[in-house]
């Protein structure tokens, strides 16, 4: 298995905006930007993983962030899986 993905947050300020997972931190920055996301920032979170472990961390993250927020996810998520 190849380990090449990351999870990271989109932040407002401090404020987590979206939660995803990619290879290439800039190039999803910049698609993010063309998509019209409001952000300032994109933290990669962790050590680089497998696509499926990082999709697996970003279920559980959203989980997470749901369950501290009301049960809602950040502004950009749509679905529980990201």
């Amino acid at each position: 298995m190849i380990r090449k993905t990351y999870n990271y947050n989109l932040k407002q300020g401090s404020k987590v905006v979206y939660k995803g997972t990619t290879s290439d931190l800039e190039k999803r920055a910049k698609e993010h930007e063309a998509d019209g996301k409001n952000f300032t920032s994109i933290q990669k979170l962790g050590r680089v993983k497998t696509e499926n472990g990082a999709s697996k961390e970003e279920t559980k993250q959203l989980a997470i962030y749901r369950k501290n927020h009301g049960g809602k996810n950040p502004k950009y998520n749509k679905t529980k899986n990201g």
